[in-house]
């Protein structure tokens, strides 16, 4: 099993860092600064051999570079976004796996946030780090990509298994339950779920992993195709597809 340091950066990113104890790898899943990183590392005599970007925002990768000079590690990402990946070293396509050690996490393509966009699925440990795909109740805006592609990419992650943990990179989680709470106020799980997420923040605590069964028990994005939520937004009759495309322009103005 993976070790796991989750770091609080900037407003609300979370970095990650993954180490195999059987191995002695580490590697740091999306590092939007290089400083926080680096002074975990030092505590913890961990020796940093692996960046993991899921897409180029800057908030994903501002650390790549500093990281690389500092540690010698290697920089791997999509295929698709290997040009705008600062310091890639090994590109990444759907279906691949790459290794930390002994351990084995497979790449999936996720589109929608951006246009090249992966996620870094650890199948045996049940670990899902997705970036800007997927939040705790929520998904990501869709700057490059298309609403089909990002629903097509959570219907994708939605078929984890679901006690995979999922570790996203922003800590959104209370407004998202707010918003999703304006879209099925009668889903008790949801109710549940969102007074757990306030007390959590109320102390400043995370809120993130989740797993992918909360998530589609909770999530309004996962249940587009749900009946319970076509009702409750009185969209019958609309397309799964159709259904999504409102609820991210809705959430968009929230």
């Amino acid at each position: 099993m993976l070790d796991i340091i989750q770091i609080p950066v900037l407003n609300d990113n979370y970095i990650y860092l993954l180490h195999d104890p059987a191995s002695k790898e580490t590697a740091v899943v999306d590092p939007a600064l290089a400083s926080p990183v680096l002074e975990r590392l030092d505590q913890q005599g961990w020796k940093l051999n692996y960046i993991f970007n899921t897409h180029h925002h800057q908030d994903h990768v501002g650390g790549n570079l500093e990281l690389k000079t500092q540690t010698g590690c290697r920089i791997i990402g999509a295929y698709k976004d290997r040009q705008r990946i600062p310091g890639i070293d090994k590109t990444v396509a759907q279906s691949e796996w790459i290794k930390l050690g002994e351990v084995k996490l497979q790449v999936m393509e996720t589109p929608g946030h951006t246009s090249g966009h992966i996620v870094y699925h650890a199948i045996e440990d049940r670990l899902l780090f997705c970036g800007d795909t997927l939040f705790a109740m929520g998904c990501g805006r869709l700057f490059e990509g298309t609403a089909e592609q990002l629903w097509n990419s959570l219907k994708l992650l939605r078929d984890l298994p679901d006690e995979t943990k999922v570790y996203c990179a922003h800590e959104y989680t209370l407004n998202n339950g707010r918003f999703a709470l304006t879209v099925e106020p009668d889903n008790q799980d949801l109710v549940h779920r969102l007074l757990k997420v306030e007390d959590l923040r109320k102390v400043n605590a995370p809120t993130i992993p989740s797993t992918i069964g909360l998530e589609k028990k909770t999530n309004p994005f996962f249940r587009a195709d749900k009946p319970s939520l076509q009702t409750s937004v009185g969209r019958e009759c609309e397309s799964s597809l159709s259904i999504f495309t409102r609820l991210r322009a809705m959430k968009d103005k929230f």
